[in-house]
């Protein structure tokens, strides 16, 4: 290990450096709490056809329960970001992967309707935490030349997770019932939990800026980076400027209002377009002729695309202007939505379809999680990135509600999927008018 006893900028000795081992470690941890969000947030669009059967109850009334945990994700995102960016990042993440596991688990004993949307309002509070906090953590200890495509792998999880639930949910229902899917969806994280609290380092630009003691920031970014610091080493974090007294009010003045409506705007329509897919798909398939298992399989397809999207999204992002990759992304996935309602449930190419438009939508989704931290300066990284998720969730409840309500006017496939078509052009449009302020 290296000795180092000059003053140390904080930002400036990670981008010096390439990725330690231990970075590595804070990629794969932040990998696996995404991979259970997304095991978490995609779990009711696969066992919706399931308790749909068993309770015999409306597409329309289930919309509710399908909302309720992007409503809980709204408030745990709002929440979290303001919390993160005083109290550090590592505390908000263990409460909200804890509180997410533990609702999850509770889920499985809902014995009604009523019940089952409480406790995924609840789980959602602790979904939304989670999200912004492993995206703002790992953005503040990659170097930033690698930041796009590190930031899209660590989102890959989401969609992996969520696909392995769908397979998960393919292979245990039948013989298992619906309640045993939300069981694993909440023991996966749980199993996490003292993971995170033994290895997930606290951000130490966050720790800079906040002016915690040179030793504690010296053991941080020592044992993170591999490199032993002298006791009298200081460290400092230089930041733009900033004259807001609040990182709320930070987003809307100094010249970030525009950038950060759009981001809004981005964020709401890709999350109408991919959690009405995510949820409402399997039920689509479904009432076309599929079995639940064939349903659940195909829309799981979407994920896996999804997964080399962002990677390629990513990759292409650190090469290239990233509001042009991300909006041509988004353009790619309304194209792809419109051929897939065109071809039908029944075609032969319905599965490579589906993963193309997962491709595109969630690929262009990652790459705007990637951009956006690069956005902020780091008093106000946290609730800028949790304010864009939350703000842009407004888009899956929408998705979500809407999806039953159109189902239940009896409209099939082709409608629903075309109508897709509107805000993934939508969000190609509005990510262009962002702009990339200088990297912090």
């Amino acid at each position: 290990m290296n000795t180092t006893t000059a003053p140390v900028d904080v930002r400036a000795f990670i981008n010096a450096r390439g990725m330690s081992g231990y970075q590595w470690l804070v990629l794969a941890l932040c990998f696996l709490i995404v991979a259970a969000d997304g095991m978490d947030v995609a779990i009711m669009g696969f066992v919706a056809p399931s308790i749909l059967q068993e309770w015999g109850i409306s597409r329309a009334a289930f919309g509710i329960v399908m909302s309720a945990a992007p409503f809980g994700l709204v408030f745990g995102a709002l929440v979290a970001g303001p919390a993160s960016d005083k109290v550090g990042r590592k505390k908000v993440l263990v409460l909200s992967v804890l509180a997410f596991a533990v609702l999850t688990l509770a889920t499985s004993y809902a014995r009604d309707v009523t019940e089952l949307a409480v406790l995924r309002f609840l789980t959602g509070i602790g979904l939304g935490a989670a999200m912004p906090n492993t995206t703002t953590l790992l953005s503040e200890y990659v170097p930033e030349k690698r930041r796009s495509l590190m930031v899209t792998l660590m989102f890959t999880g989401f969609n992996l997770g969520s696909a392995l639930v769908g397979f998960v949910a393919a292979s245990i229902i039948p013989a298992y019932g619906w309640r045993t899917v939300l069981i694993i969806g909440g023991l996966v994280p749980l199993a996490l939990v003292p993971l995170l609290i033994a290895f997930l380092p606290e951000s130490a630009r966050f720790l800079a800026v906040r002016g915690a003691s040179k030793e504690r920031i010296g053991r941080t970014l020592g044992r993170v980076c591999g490199t032993n610091f002298d006791a009298e080493t200081q460290f400092i974090s230089p930041e733009p400027p900033v004259q807001a007294r609040t990182p709320v009010r930070l987003l809307i003045s100094q010249g970030f209002g525009l950038m950060t409506v759009a981001l809004w705007v981005t964020y709401f329509m890709g999350l109408m377009v991919i959690y009405l897919l995510t949820g409402w798909l399997p039920t689509l398939l479904k009432d076309a002729g599929l079995t639940v298992s064939q349903a659940a399989s195909i829309t799981a397809l979407f994920q896996i695309g999804g997964t080399a999207g962002g990677v390629f999204v990513g990759w292409l992002m650190d090469k290239r202007a990233p509001t042009r990759v991300i909006s041509l992304a988004y353009l790619g996935g309304a194209l792809s939505v419109l051929a897939l309602a065109g071809a039908g449930a029944m075609s032969a190419a319905l599965g490579v379809l589906v993963a193309l438009v997962g491709f595109c939508m969630s690929g262009a989704q990652t790459g705007l999680n990637a951009y956006a931290p690069s956005c902020y300066p780091t008093m106000a990284r946290a609730t800028g990135v949790s304010w864009m998720l939350g703000m842009g969730r407004f888009g899956s409840i929408f998705g979500s509600m809407i999806g039953g309500v159109v189902l239940g006017m009896g409209q099939g496939f082709a409608t629903v999927l075309g109508l897709l078509a509107i805000p993934a052009a939508l969000a190609a449009a509005a990510v262009l008018l962002s702009r990339r302020r200088a990297a912090v």
